[in-house]
């Protein structure tokens, strides 16, 4: 069995600043380009945990709360909150930074992904180490939303 990992060390802080090319014609940032930030720090994140190369899986609902736009600071924090034998979740929070300083929230995302081999295989990764209570209610809930996603997917036709 690996050893177990703490969520504090694989956390991911990222930061952007949008720019015209990520904006549409109202001057918000394009909910593709915040989805794509999300990606690769959730990737960053679930790699350092695994130490291995990880594939994004599935998104969770996203919801676009509040519109972030044209020159203003995009915060992206990642933090695993649940790891099973393969697969991890990671928790994104975004939130817009505006020029004066004043931020709030715009998005949460959950991200699963698992970790593979040099031939794209799955394997393990290392269990979380939880700490405190916060870390194991977030352990729970993410384990409440992976038992829900593999039911979605079970459900879903399969060609």
């Amino acid at each position: 069995m690996l050893a177990p990992r703490h969520p504090d060390e694989s956390q991911v802080q990222m930061t952007e600043l949008v720019l015209p090319q990520h904006t549409n014609a109202l001057g918000t940032c394009f909910g593709g380009t915040i989805l794509g930030w999300i990606d690769i720090a959730a990737g960053i994140c679930s790699g350092r945990h695994a130490r291995a190369v990880c594939v994004t899986v599935a998104f969770d609902e996203v919801h676009f709360i509040t519109p972030i736009r044209l020159g203003e600071v995009v915060n992206i924090r990642a933090r695993v909150t649940f790891a099973g034998r393969t697969s991890l979740e990671v928790e994104v929070q975004v939130t817009r930074e505006r020029r004066d300083g004043s931020s709030e929230h715009s998005n949460t995302a959950y991200v699963t992904f698992v970790a593979v081999n040099e031939n794209g295989e799955p394997k393990e990764v290392p269990p979380l180490l939880l700490s405190n209570e916060l870390d194991e209610h977030r352990f729970g809930e993410g384990k409440r939303r992976r038992e829900a996603r593999l039911e979605r997917l079970h459900r879903l036709p399969h060609a």
